[in-house]
């Protein structure tokens, strides 16, 4: 089995600037407006924007709890150097696969509104040297 590098991009999704007034976070009507709550908490000054990367498993104690849910499946076959392989040519979704390069695959969270984002995540084969 090979050794892979993984990371988990937000593709799509809303966030919006997180605001505040002194310590207090204003909250916007997320449902209302689609926006990701865990996107727009962020990290006290700005938001999870789009392209925003995180490390995985390094960095999944920043992932939401509900997206991490709709990941686990993927991650869990990706991490074992498994290919899934329905590749949605021709839209925006399409896959990269690659077994021994970069492999991708994209994850909607499983958050019912209009506020769940999409992922895209990057597997990437380490060498052996």
């Amino acid at each position: 089995m090979g050794r892979y590098k993984i990371e988990i991009e937000i593709f799509e999704g809303k966030g919006g600037r997180l605001q505040k007034d002194g310590d207090q976070i204003i909250y916007p009507d997320l449902i209302k407006e689609g926006i990701c709550a865990w996107m727009y908490r962020g990290d006290g000054k700005k938001s999870y924007e789009v392209g925003k990367t995180f490390l995985y498993p390094e960095e999944k104690d920043k992932i939401c709890h509900w997206l991490l849910d709709s990941l686990s499946g993927i991650l869990q076959a990706l991490s074992a150097g498994e290919i899934l392989n329905w590749d949605y040519k021709d839209t925006r979704y399409e896959k990269v696969i690659d077994p021994d390069g970069v492999t991708t695959e994209y994850v909607r969270c499983i958050d019912p509104t209009a506020s769940g984002i999409v992922v895209k995540v990057i597997r990437t084969r380490i060498s052996e040297k």
